[in-house]
């Protein structure tokens, strides 16, 4: 679905209410932990060899320990000039073979694991992604239009990426790290006892530090992704708008704006990955201050004859297997903490209120003779649901947290009206077959009535009826079925020009495709073009706008709806194709109910009946010889367009 097809007040692209809230980073990584639930068992067997490989790591360094013990002792009488002892070569050689398979199994867990994680996190990140698709089409109309295509955008690429990345890195990462820092601590105990106490006193303040950086840092990743969204927004408007910012001159604004933005990311980011970058030099630190303090320490205990050079050599390695986790730990609850600010987006995304379940309703509408009933119809947009760029007192719409100052804030709360109606009592009976045109000023609700119809929203009261089955009883899908449509705005997708003319529909044959572009002037353009229907469209090929429309148009007159729906249809073509489109149209409009928006009035005076409507409200109704007969609303409203020739 199209939120082009509504008025609806669009959203800025740069403010998102999702970022006002607090964050609950547990809450987040609680979520995305019951997300991935469903590969708990893979994600297990991953764990397991993780932390097999890292045991083995661990009980490398005690087997060290014999061997420069055994050297060690070999050489030991050197000092009191005693001859050298022979080397036990075969205790060597053991040890040494015993280490070579030890770590070469230590690899291959480690292999076996990444394979693992990377096989999860992908299937995570493409179950995330296929949720997000699904759920945009059961979201309701007013939340695309309350919100940035950028930003919905940015929730699909960026944070599932980074989600997906931190799962594949940091996860596992983090996992080791724990029993790497757990086992090298219990094996420098059984090592020695003195030398355990000082390694980990020294490593104390790189922890104390560590806890502090990641408690003042949260803040920052959270505003990085919000700001990451505020720009992929604003990017995404000025580029489809480039024509109208080149054309009013509007290069400095947006510019301005997008400084603006980058500056906050800019500012996030850095004070992020300040506190992430310090982490790494703050460990290395941490872990030469404990190879001093093992030097030292050992130094005067081997001196002492409390412990032998293989314990210092094998406390050596033990250090630094001790304080590496703290470095990678460190990285890992960064990184969690940008993957719980992606998480925090994502699945406020995933739990947005959805479209209501259709399933129980069971009306059809058999054989569809057109016949549509409005009943005391009234609709209002929720303008609370918009942070739009309006005077604080304005009292249409505005959004009150943009109101700073007290003052304004006063006056916002006394003119705020959080529901603005658009259709007021809004009362029509159309035949079946009729060609209704319905016109007014802007802002008069002509969309709107078309959107209810469609059930794109629904009405606050009142009732629609197609064939006397009111359209609330009916599936929004069935809906849908019974109208073909064609927009003010063009929607071309990347693919062949007759994929884009059939879209959706099954079973349409070439000569199909081939005679809706006649009918609508398009057949000569296209097999002018060097594949011809067959032609791709994508960023390489260049289609007029008028072309774009003839296209929807063909699109519509495939899909051979039982009813029509043309809104400003003709609005992006010239006189003589206007001309060309308006006779394809009444051959699409026979035996057929057709609601036809127009602000070109010349376009619909061979309507059945207009509906002339103005502030919700149809005020005037007739053919066009009777409303100009009246000399009413109408009536100046068609002669304005001629008033300057």
């Amino acid at each position: 679905m199209s939120s082009k097809t509504s008025t609806a007040p669009r959203a800025r692209h740069g403010g998102m209410r999702s970022a006002e809230k607090p964050k609950d980073f547990k809450k987040a990584l609680g979520k995305l932990a019951v997300f991935c639930k469903r590969h708990w068992w893979s994600m297990l067997i991953a764990l397991i060899f993780t932390i097999a490989g890292t045991v083995l790591t661990v009980i490398g360094p005690s087997y060290i320990e014999e061997i420069v013990n055994e050297l060690t002792a070999a050489i030991s009488g050197i000092a009191t000039g005693q001859p050298i002892r022979d080397v036990n070569i075969d205790l060597v050689w053991d040890t040494g073979l015993l280490l070579i398979i030890i770590y070469v199994l230590g690899a291959i867990f480690s292999i076996i694991e990444s394979q693992i994680l990377t096989t999860v996190t992908n299937k995570v990140a493409k179950r995330m992604r296929y949720d997000i698709s699904t759920k945009i089409n059961r979201l309701p109309l007013k939340y695309i239009d309350s919100h940035s295509y950028g930003d919905i955008l940015s929730r699909v690429t960026n944070d599932v990426d980074l989600i997906s990345q931190t799962l594949n890195n940091s996860i596992s990462t983090l996992v080791s790290s724990i029993a790497l820092f757990l086992g090298s601590m219990i094996m420098m105990f059984v090592t020695n006892w003195i030398l355990a106490l000082c390694a980990i006193a020294a490593s104390l303040l790189g922890f104390s530090i560590m806890i502090m950086i990641m408690s003042k840092s949260q803040k920052y990743f959270a505003a990085q992704q919000k700001s990451m969204g505020d720009i992929n927004g604003h990017i995404e408007e000025i580029y489809t708008g480039h024509n109208v910012v080149k054309a009013y001159n509007g290069e400095k604004g947006s510019k301005e704006k997008f400084d603006k933005i980058n500056k906050k990311l800019y500012t996030s980011a850095w004070k992020s990955q300040f506190f992430s970058g310090t982490m790494m030099p703050l460990m290395n630190f941490v872990g030469n201050l404990g190879y001093v303090v093992v030097c030292v320490v050992g130094a005067v205990l081997a001196i002492n004859g409390h412990i032998g050079f293989g314990v210092i050599a094998a406390f050596i390695i033990y250090v630094r297997l001790f304080t590496q986790p703290l470095s990678q730990m460190a990285q890992a609850f960064t990184n969690l903490q940008s993957a719980s600010a992606a998480s925090e987006r994502v699945f406020e995304f995933l739990d947005e209120k959805e479209m209501p379940n259709e399933n129980e309703k069971t009306a059809k509408i058999e054989k569809v003779k057109g016949n549509v009933t409005f009943d005391h119809v009234k609709f209002g947009y929720n303008t609370k649901d918009f942070d739009l760029p309006t005077s604080p007192v304005n009292k249409n719409a505005k959004s009150l947290r943009l109101v700073k100052s007290p003052i304004k804030m006063k006056k916002a709360i006394a003119t705020y009206n959080p529901k603005k109606l658009i259709i007021k009592d809004f009362s029509a009976d159309i035949h079946a077959g009729q060609k209704v045109a319905i016109v007014g000023p802007t802002g008069a609700g002509k969309t709107t009535l078309v959107n209810l119809l469609m059930r794109f929203y629904d009405v606050d009261s009142g009732e629609i009826r197609i064939d006397g089955v009111p359209t609330n009883s009916v599936t929004r899908q069935s809906i849908h079925e019974l109208f073909s449509m064609v927009l003010q705005d063009t929607w071309i997708f990347d693919g062949t020009i007759k994929e884009n003319i059939i879209y959706d529909k099954v079973g349409v044959t070439d000569e199909q495709v081939v005679a809706a572009a006649k009918a609508c002037g398009l057949d000569h353009f296209i097999r002018t073009l060097p594949q011809g229907y067959d032609t791709k469209l994508d960023e390489n090929t260049t289609i007029s706008a008028g072309q774009r429309q003839l296209m929807t148009i063909a699109r519509a007159m495939v899909q051979n709806g039982p009813m029509l729906i043309l809104d400003e249809a003709t609005s992006s073509v010239d006189t003589r194709t206007e001309i060309i489109i308006q006779q394809a149209m009444d051959k699409l409009t026979e035996g057929r109910t057709s609601f036809i928006i127009a602000h070109r009035l010349s376009t619909i005076k061979n309507a059945d009946v207009i509906l002339v409507m103005k502030n919700g409200d149809i005020i005037e109704k007739g053919t066009h010889d009777e409303l100009l007969k009246k000399g009413g609303f109408y009536a100046d409203l068609y002669n304005s367009q001629f008033e300057s020739y």
